[in-house]
């Protein structure tokens, strides 16, 4: 992009570390503070004596030269000085320079230095339209310090070169002044978060001035300074727009979770705005600005970058570095995602170098640029390998879990719950947790496993069934506690119907177990219904059968065994009723479906054995002592069964933790 100021000089100095032998030698002899040791190096050589009498004698030909000359315009000053700079390349190396119009360029430097005063004192700025005087001025200052420093050995030209180069020099400085205040303007930089979108840092018309000034700089040799002004107004901005304060990794390592979740939340958010929004404004600036060289730009922008990345990551890598547990998956693979998802982004925005464009300054921005990609791979990569040594955590949780304390009422554990619901906020990362097991898995036994299927094995997939089946032996160690086998297969049924449930809710995590897996476990939840209705339920249906009641060869009935019979059921029944009824299933529709089971096969048993044997007792008080309970009493009782305290058995289970 061509500048838009007519007066802006047509060649300008890519900004790199070190430049050319060429602008090498301008650079030096056009500082400021160069000129001046340059000076004093050569006043050495003479006494003091001499210096004053030269100064004098020098000022009083001055003096008089311009009390010979008229009044000239400056206009004619500058023709002047344009025909002196044309001269000067004919003049072969080592060729005698022709004569210094001493006046023109001594009126030329008091003009120059009259429209720095002035802008300086605020008569004239960079708002104004004005100041492109200033800009012909420097840019004609320019050409002469560089044509007069070809024959620097002459001291006629050493003191214009002096002179010309110290008063380009102010130009300089003031020019930079006026950058930073552009830079700094108190209206850009603002971010609309309503919208999601990122308005332009400058509006247009500043943009062009700030184009101007750094066309003028650069052309002049000042690139460095230029380029130092705009990188530390950029950074400056870029940080107060972020909204993420540093955070040393020392403060990471010590920060306790509940406050380090936070900072995640606002790093992540950070971090996208910064690769969606503010990466691509800032690159946007840095090409209006420094449009009139492309390698200019494209450096200062990669430095940025490379900076604004560093600082980034090195609150993700802190956190990857913090004592590993489960609870900080989820938030480990937030940050994982983050980085992943702005890879493509920023690949975009740091393009490799074309080929053609060789050289230092190519080599130089292709290592930013290596550089850059290659620290977001470092860093996902150790966030990869903390993701899957935290979920693998998860077993170790499971496997140091040697409670000998059974859950009273037969309650779902908290382990299953707290392994169940991890597993719940995991089917959210499904895709993230694959990637992140096949690139930072590495196990010959998941290998094996897979049956030498390497192509289709899935390392999510098979930590995921390894983590169930170390649930499953967990739960079987914990059912042997109890005492009664009936509480044990409620215990059982209970879990595995939690664990069910959950798997059935998270159907990515349903996926990764396979069908089979989901039918194995149905089927052993129907042999633990079967277990427990017949470590219960058995020898009170034995009490309903006639074996046993009827005297032998006759049709008559053994009355004592008959009330034998009776109270032994009765007294079944109560204790079934007072130890179940405290029992707990705390899934509703697996509580009914006990109940419904059990009802369906005793109430019936009982009638019909009511109706066969009751009659053989005398009416009245004989009935009540041995007929305790007619069919509806024995359907109310199996309907109060089961009904524990959850949260007594909760409580209980908390110590797992």
């Amino acid at each position: 992009m061509a500048s838009n100021h007519p007066h802006l000089p047509k060649k300008s100095s890519s900004f790199v570390s070190v430049r050319g032998d060429k602008h090498r030698e301008i650079d030096r002899n056009l500082s400021l503070g160069a000129i001046k040791l340059q000076e004093c190096d050569d006043k050495k050589e003479r006494s003091s004596d001499d210096i004053i009498q030269e100064g004098e004698e020098e000022d009083n030909q001055t003096e008089e030269a311009n009390a010979e000359e008229p009044d000239a315009s400056p206009t004619t000053i500058a023709a002047d000085v344009d025909n002196f700079i044309a001269l000067l390349p004919s003049v072969e190396d080592g060729g005698e320079p022709p004569s210094i119009p001493e006046s023109s360029v001594e009126r030329f430097v008091q003009l120059v230095e009259k429209e720095i005063a002035r802008c300086e004192a605020g008569e004239a700025n960079l708002e104004e339209e004005g100041t492109s005087a200033l800009f012909d001025a420097v840019e004609r200052t320019f050409k002469l310090t560089t044509a007069v420093a070809r024959f620097s050995s002459d001291p006629g030209y050493q003191q214009a070169m002096n002179r010309t180069g110290g008063v380009l020099h102010q130009a300089m400085c003031f020019l930079e002044g006026q950058l930073y205040a552009l830079l700094h303007d108190p209206c850009a930089n603002k971010v609309d978060s309503d919208t999601g979108e990122l308005p332009p840092p400058y509006p247009a018309e500043k943009v062009a001035k700030l184009q101007a000034v750094a066309s003028i700089m650069i052309g002049a040799g000042y690139s460095i300074e230029c380029c130092q002004v705009f990188t530390v107004a950029r950074r400056n901005a870029f940080e107060a727009a972020l909204g993420f304060e540093k955070v040393s990794i020392e403060d990471v390592t010590k920060m306790a979770w509940e406050a380090l979740e936070g900072e995640v939340a606002s790093w992540t958010k950070a971090f996208k705005h910064a690769t969606t929004l503010a990466f691509p404004a800032e690159h946007a600036i840095c090409e209006a600005v420094f449009a009139s060289d492309h390698h200019v730009s494209d450096r200062l922008f990669r430095v940025f970058m490379r900076s604004a990345v560093l600082q980034l990551l090195s609150f993700a890598e802190a956190v990857s570095m913090t004592k590993r547990s489960a609870e900080k998956l989820f938030k480990v693979l937030d940050i994982y995602e983050a980085l992943r998802d702005a890879s493509p982004g920023i690949d975009a925005l740091l393009p490799d170098p074309p080929e053609a464009d060789q050289g230092e300054d190519s080599d130089s921005c292709s290592e930013l640029i290596s550089n850059t990609k290659a620290e977001i791979a470092v860093a996902k990569c150790r966030l990869g390998e903390a993701a899957v040594a935290m979920f693998c955590d998860l077993e170790s949780s499971i496997k140091s879990d040697h409670g000998k304390t059974p859950l009273p009422g037969g309650a779902v554990h908290l382990v299953t719950r707290h392994v169940m619901d991890y597993l719940k906020n995991a089917d959210e990362y499904r895709g993230t947790l694959e990637q992140v097991f096949i690139e930072h898995k590495h196990s010959d036994d998941d290998e094996e496993s897979s049956g030498g299927d390497a192509e289709n094995h899935n390392p999510f997939a098979a930590q995921l069934v390894e983590t169930m089946n170390l649930l499953d032996s967990n739960l079987e160690a914990k059912s042997r506690l109890y005492k009664d086998p009936a509480l044990c297969n409620i215990f059982l049924m209970n879990n595995g119907r939690y664990v069910a449930k959950k798997v059935k809710e998270s159907p990515e995590i349903h996926q990764l177990l396979g069908e089979t897996w989901y039918r194995r476990r149905s089927t052993d939840l129907r042999q633990y219904h079967k277990n427990y209705q017949r470590e219960t339920w058995s020898r009170v249906l034995a009490c309903l059968r006639d074996e046993g009641l009827t005297t032998h060869g006759k049709s008559g009935v053994a009355k004592p065994a008959l009330k034998e019979r009776f109270k032994s059921f009765n007294a079944m029944i109560d204790e079934i009723h007072k130890t179940q009824s405290t029992w707990v299933v705390n899934d509703e529709q697996l509580q009914s479906e006990l109940r419904v089971s059990v009802s369906a096969v005793v109430v019936p048993a009982y009638r019909s054995f009511l109706g066969r044997f009751a009659q053989h007792f005398y009416p009245g008080r004989q009935t009540e002592k041995y007929v305790k309970f007619a069919a509806e009493d024995i359907e109310n009782m199996i309907d109060e069964l089961f009904e524990g305290n959850p949260s007594t058995a909760a409580a209980a289970s908390k110590r797992w933790l």
